[in-house]
């Protein structure tokens, strides 16, 4: 038996869950990962990849050495043809040389080189064109005082608030309703609060493969406690084995089932008019919109038996306790503003908030898009979800930084989806990626590899060169969770340490020490001096934050050594506030709002008569950056689309075949998984796999108020394919598809 040189305890880096690690070091290698059964939000339990997804780590095509273009490192002028170069294999080096200018190719360098190369051209850029060219992506997956610092330094040094990440691309639906209704953003209670529910509510949530230890929390709650779980998903999830009822509705049909569950609550009198008088406005306007919503109309558009949903709006309604629990079905629709306020009703009219295991709870997607939120990775709000068009807010954090009065813009920046379309001349000239994967998470991937192609400089700070930093012009190699210091704050908004488990491998720093390292050159060149960039580590940067930021004013590392407090802790003293919205909330009263059924914007007809929903599965993450460097990729080795056998019978598709799937912007081949998961009429294709990339098919109609794109439906065909078409797994990008 190996025994550990030291055991490192630290928070995982895959979904919002935010378990606890404790990583098994010997020699500088982490062989074994456990958790502690003390641990107050996994009780020890982890999933596969919390279990076994971190040896990714060390896989060989990790990035260590800073990398730049032959041509930007001799001074050339970049060379014509580019899109050339985005023919890359795995490891970001070009498949055939004979294609492109050997200027391409990527050049080993040290630090001091890239970082000025990187200062040069972005300030080249901003004297030029200004504020309004500069824009940045920050990460999920970084930790809190990295996305503090980068957002800081694209505000504070270059004056612009084209400041995102991936929250636009999941849950900004969710965010944008909250705000609405209540004035806040993050889940009203915590995941573990499920175990004191009677009723609760689980939509839009694969949450066995999204969130699985909140899954075997749920299932506790059914199986010990004798909790009512009512699952509402187009696919039979594995929840729905545990479920007392499953509503199985069209993809994008919410806003109607929810607004007919609302009116059984109102027409048989099961509202709670305390609740509703005293801390609610807007009813009477809300009750007008909702006349028409009777269940019979809505099983019309949803399939969803009328007499099941009156059954559902009952035990939910007559609950002591009541809590829903949601994720990005509901919001990654162009109506996912609206789908989320749906819910938010339920709750306001039967009182199922701001009491112990009730409550309004998206589950967050990635480790840390919550504190990414928080930190002020967004464009619309500095951290704490101060709105930066507001010149109170912004004294605020000019006397923070050491800005100039009036020195912050009060301009509202591009949303993540708006970056890259405004990427051209007299638009984005510069964009600056930690850790996001574009090119694997938006929309209508054919159109992002154009705006890609139209940004004149572009920097990637990863740990691999995925395929969006096959565009980059510089790579900064950043550190994965085992070899940082820091926060993560989880979908409980439980902040959490993060700790370096052995020293960076190579050449590669922590995020935060690059921002740093990159500031301090930019402020040179630009002659100005704002806040110091001399940290001496994390905690600095996170107590400069929370000196504004009164959510996390009383989290220090000493008292988030062990479990982590639950924001808001606005003291030193305070114990965190796991129930939010006790007495009120943040914005007086809730604000019920009128609402109407709005299709999705690409419904199925006789050439296209599927559709297409994806999301995520056990043992992947997301762009598969990580996942798919780690051994997790032979457990789930190859995309696949989910297709019911009704369907599959009816166009000669058997089990294991290769099909194709088109729609209107794009097309996959990938083998066929003919199964009852999913319902007549729905396929189902996770958005892991570059190779067969389900963002290739999905439509980039936004929400109007979110600014969130359609990923959960589109209309597609599927048809049979020859074995020949399946695409190669070591090409990454190809001319015109992956």
């Amino acid at each position: 038996m190996i025994k550990p040189n030291r055991i490192t305890t630290t928070t995982c880096p895959y979904c919002g869950v935010g378990c606890t690690l404790e990583l098994h070091v010997k020699d500088d290698f982490i062989y074994k990962v456990t958790s502690p059964f003390d641990s107050p939000v996994n009780h020890g339990n982890l999933c596969v990849k919390g279990r076994f997804g971190y040896d990714f780590v060390y896989h060989p095509k990790r990035v260590t050495t800073p990398l730049v273009r032959r041509y930007l490192l001799e001074g050339k002028p970049k060379p014509e043809g580019r899109e050339q170069v985005f023919a890359v294999s795995t490891t970001g080096n070009p498949i055939s040389n004979s294609l492109i200018s050997n200027d391409w190719d990527w050049v080993e360098t040290d630090w001091e080189t890239a970082l000025n190369l990187t200062a040069d051209n972005l300030v080249r850029i901003y004297k030029r064109d200004g504020s309004d060219a500069m824009a940045v992506y920050c990460c999920a997956k970084a930790t809190n005082e990295d996305n503090y610092l980068l957002q800081k330094m694209f505000r504070a040094l270059f004056r612009t608030n084209n400041v995102d990440h991936c929250t636009r691309l999941c849950h900004a639906g969710s965010v944008v309703a909250l705000q609405q209704a209540i004035g806040s953003s993050a889940m009203s209670n915590t995941a573990g609060q499920v175990m004191l529910n009677d009723v609760f509510i689980v939509t839009g949530s694969n949450t066995s493969e999204n969130h699985p230890i909140i899954a075997l929390q749920m299932k506790e709650a059914v199986q010990k406690r004798g909790a009512k779980m009512i699952v509402v998903d187009p696919r039979r999830i594995e929840l729905v084995d545990f479920a007392e009822m499953w509503l199985p509705l069209k993809p994008g049909t919410n806003v109607p089932v929810f607004f007919a569950m609302a009116h059984v609550i109102v027409k048989e009198n099961l509202v709670n008019w305390d609740f509703v008088n005293s801390r609610t406005e807007g009813f009477n306007e809300y009750i007008e919109s909702l006349e028409k919503f009777t269940p019979e109309y809505a099983e019309e558009i949803s399939g969803v038996p009328a007499e099941d949903i009156r059954k559902a709006a009952r035990m939910y309604a007559k609950a002591k306790n009541a809590a829903i629990y949601w994720g990005m079905g509901i919001s990654q629709l162009s109506h996912g503003t609206a789908s989320a306020l749906a819910l938010i009703h339920l709750a306001f009219l039967t009182g199922h908030v701001g009491r112990d295991g009730t409550g309004l709870n998206p589950l967050r997607g990635q480790n840390n898009v919550q504190g990414a939120s928080d930190m002020g990775a967004m464009p619309f709000h500095y951290p704490g979800y101060m709105r930066v068009d507001n010149p109170e807010n912004r004294a605020k954090w000019e006397k923070a930084w050491n800005i100039e009065e009036g020195g912050l813009s009060l301009k509202l920046g591009l949303t993540t989806t708006e970056i890259l379309s405004h990427a051209h001349e007299g638009g984005v000239r510069a964009l600056y990626i930690m850790g996001e994967n574009p090119m694997m998470s938006e929309p209508n991937l054919n159109e992002t590899r154009e705006h890609m192609k139209q940004l004149e400089f572009l920097v990637a700070q990863d740990i691999f060169i995925n395929e969006s930093g096959a565009f980059a012009d510089v790579f900064l190699p950043a550190v994965p969770f085992a070899e940082k210091d820091g926060t993560f704050s989880n979908t409980d908004r439980r902040v959490q340490r993060v700790r370096a488990a052995h020293p960076p491998r190579g050449e590669s720093r922590p995020d935060w020490k690059i921002i740093c390292d990159l500031a301090l050159r930019i402020e040179s060149r630009l002659g100005v001096a704002t806040s110091h960039w001399t940290y001496s580590n994390p905690e600095e940067i996170l107590r400069e934050m929370a000196s504004v930021n009164e959510d996390y004013a009383g989290v220090t590392y000493e008292r988030i050594e062990k479990v982590g407090l639950i924001y808001p802790v606005p003291t030193l003293d305070h114990p965190g506030t796991p129930t939010l919205f006790t007495d009120s909330f943040p914005r007086g009263k809730g604000k019920f709002h009128q609402l109407d059924y709005v299709p999705v914007m690409e419904e199925v007809d006789d050439e296209y008569p599927f559709i297409l929903t994806t999301g995520r599965v056990l043992e992947h993450w997301h762009g598969g950056t990580m996942t798919r460097n780690s051994a997790l990729n032979e457990a789930y080795p190859e995309a696949r689309v989910e297709i019911h056998p009704a369907d599959a019978d009816i166009h000669g598709i058997k089990h294991n075949d290769p099909v194709r799937v088109k729609s209107r912007r794009g097309e996959v081949v990938l083998r066929a998984s003919v199964t009852e998961k999913t319902s007549v009429g729905v396929v189902f294709i996770p958005f892991h796999f570059a190779e067969a990339a389900a963002n290739l098919l999905t439509n980039d109609a936004l929400d109007p108020q979110a600014k969130i794109p359609e990923f959960k439906a589109c209309a597609v065909q599927v048809f049979p394919a020859r074995e020949s078409d399946l695409p190669n797994p070591e090409v990454v990008v190809q001319r015109g598809r992956y």
